[in-house]
């Protein structure tokens, strides 16, 4: 598997050199500012990496996002999951703190990635888009990016994220930007949203979310990664370990019991998508 990190500069400057703001992620809470400003600024410190657009090894599933599908490797832990079920897949991602799928469209690489072949499913994912201006351009862009993705042979996917912990009043909104998304192009839909709100009705003390409240816990890396392996492999949530091993060899695991709660909330989500 070949993981592809690429980070923009620390100086919050786009590809054409504009100053750039985060525009999935709607508004971040005032108390959550310097924790997440900390977070995007340890990504960008480092001026020396490279962006690259990897090629596809045939069937391979490509990510295409920011900081919610980097943060605790997420392709990883799919790969990981889908290898401890016998369902081996090899997963790639191009991901950027901050960044939209407009801003992937206008950087580039995960077009050239895309047009270059060798994947299956790419999986697109940007912040909650829960207004209806975010709505609006997440469609758009899912619309833009599918053309390009059923040209090279393979299928588009949505994983529908979360919104900030101030905003847990948002979720719905979250899941009824990215449904439809999936839906206008004939898509794969992943309802990670749907999974985190029924693991906190089983369990309410799950602690999903991050330090910074926004992105995801060891825990909610761990739903999100069953939700998409479930999906991709047919394997039932409930076969999954609760310790994953990512290609490279790391691992990530969640206790036995809180595992068990989180792959039948990630079932329940399931069972509520039509195929």
């Amino acid at each position: 598997m070949a993981i592809i990190l690429a980070v923009e500069r620390a100086s919050g400057q786009n590809s054409a050199g504009a100053q750039r703001q985060c525009p999935q992620w709607e508004y971040i809470p005032a108390m959550n500012r310097l924790a997440a400003l900390a977070l995007i600024a340890a990504a960008c410190a480092s001026d020396t990496q490279k962006s690259t657009a990897p090629v596809g090894p045939g069937s391979g599933i490509l990510f295409v996002g920011n900081s919610l599908t980097y943060t605790e490797d997420l392709p990883g832990l799919v790969a990981g999951l889908a290898s401890a079920v016998g369902r081996p897949l090899q997963t790639a991602m191009i991901a950027r703190p901050g960044y939209s799928l407009e801003d992937h469209w206008n950087q580039g690489d995960a077009l050239r990635s895309i047009d270059r072949g060798g994947w299956s499913v790419v999986v697109l994912q940007q912040g909650p888009s829960s207004l209806e201006e975010s709505r609006i351009l997440l469609r758009r862009d899912t619309a833009r990016f599918d053309q390009r993705v059923r040209a090279a042979g393979a299928r588009t996917a949505l994983f529908s994220v979360w919104p900030e912990s101030s905003r847990q009043s948002a979720f719905l909104a979250v899941a009824q930007s990215y449904a439809p998304a999936a839906a206008d192009v004939g898509g794969i839909y992943f309802p990670v949203t749907q999974a985190w709100l029924n693991a906190w009705e089983r369990d309410a003390s799950l602690p999903l979310y991050s330090a910074d409240g926004f992105h995801p816990s060891v825990h909610g890396s761990y739903l999100a990664a069953v939700v998409i392996a479930a999906v991709l492999t047919g394997a039932r949530p409930e076969s999954m370990p609760a310790r994953i091993v990512r290609p490279d060899g790391t691992a990530l695991s969640v206790p036995a019991d809180a595992a068990t709660v989180l792959q039948a909330a990630a079932a329940a989500a399931l069972a509520g998508v039509a195929p």
